[in-house]
């Protein structure tokens, strides 16, 4: 199955750069680029596509808000949205991943490793390492401004088991470190893992640290 890719950046030079990494791979294919957030909207919805490369500084609507509007628009929710960052701090990358994105990259990340993201990406699971989500996180959660205060109480439909489940996910364990951690098997502790998205409306695990960090879990 061929992945189908959109790039978004207000760069020419960065758009020619990824189409020519992603169309000369097998199993991968640039079916639009867009040099700002509204085009990037409207070409996500013409085409469909499985995964979404969004720069965060565009000119006219922002990669922030037009991830919003992708991950919330019921024509494009299958459509994953990667975000592309000059900085590992960039100050946006936090509000991007409560739009909805599934994760970021720096732009200078070496081409198989973008590959990769977009692979990950695209089969719905979390695109961070755990040390990487963690550290991401708390950086972001460290400043009031860009966030709120965490509620120090788990969500109410939540079992017992399920909050222990979501802390573990925050502090960046695997599905086997979490069954490990539980003396549960993998299959269940994917289980749990699976449920938790669903009940907390959640889009993969990065999203999920968000709300435990979010619910005072860590």
């Amino acid at each position: 199955m061929t992945l189908r890719v959109l790039v978004a950046d207000d760069q020419a030079v960065i758009r020619i750069g990824l189409r020519g990494i992603i169309d000369a791979t097998p199993g991968f294919q640039v079916v639009a680029e867009a040099a700002d957030g509204d085009q990037a909207v409207e070409l996500a919805a013409r085409t469909r596509p499985d995964v979404a490369l969004m720069d965060i500084r565009m000119p006219s609507t922002d990669g922030i808000e037009a991830t919003r509007r992708i991950t919330s628009d019921p024509a494009t929710t299958g459509t994953r949205v990667l975000v592309l960052t000059t900085f590992d701090l960039d100050e946006y990358v936090y509000g991007a991943l409560r739009a909805g994105a599934s994760g970021f990259l720096l732009k200078d990340t070496p081409p198989a490793e973008l590959l990769h993201a977009i692979n990950v990406i695209a089969t719905g699971e979390a695109l961070l390492a755990p040390s990487v989500t963690r550290r991401l996180i708390q950086q972001f959660l460290d400043q009031p401004a860009v966030h709120k205060a965490p509620t120090a109480q788990p969500p109410r439909s939540l079992t017992e088991r399920e909050t222990q489940v979501l802390a573990l996910v925050a502090h960046g364990l695997t599905n086997t470190e979490i069954s490990r951690q539980l003396h549960i098997t993998v299959a269940t502790a994917k289980g749990h893992v699976r449920h938790l998205l669903t009940k907390l409306d959640a889009r993969d695990r990065v999203h999920l640290v968000i709300l435990a960090y979010e619910h005072g879990l860590t």
